[in-house]
């Protein structure tokens, strides 16, 4: 995510990537943010922008968020699920649990694609898609 703040519409989207601390982990759940991976192999693309691990339900999201410069927001979403393709396979085999790329892409005049809400909802906590 480039820069700090973007506004989009009325609202104002503040670097999420920013607040979370480096590692977040509790006996349940493990937050990271820019962390990399160790799998079985050597992947390239062993670094998204948050990896949520819960152990309870055997679940691994990784999360990234980009602002487009254009307003292609769709073949930007495809990008960023085929570039961690390799990694959700790693991690699926290492650590055993459910692994899925959840890409949260905006564009510059506030375009979203329309699985935006469908991958969004998957996040948990609290938050309201206009």
């Amino acid at each position: 995510m480039q820069g700090n703040r973007s506004t989009i519409g009325q609202k104002t989207l503040v670097g999420t990537c920013a607040k979370i601390s480096r590692i977040m982990s509790r006996d349940k759940v493990n937050i990271s943010r820019n962390q990399q991976i160790q799998t079985d192999r050597t992947i390239p693309n062993n670094k998204p922008d948050i990896i949520n691990r819960v152990h309870e339900k055997e679940t691994c999201m990784l999360i990234e968020f980009e602002i487009s410069g254009g307003t292609n927001v769709i073949k930007k979403e495809t990008g960023k699920i085929l570039k961690y393709k390799d990694l959700t396979i790693g991690i699926q085999r290492t650590w055993n649990v459910k692994t899925k790329v959840i890409p949260a892409i905006i564009g510059a005049t506030g375009s979203i694609s329309h699985s935006f809400r469908k991958y969004v909802c998957n996040i948990p906590g609290k938050y309201k898609v206009k």
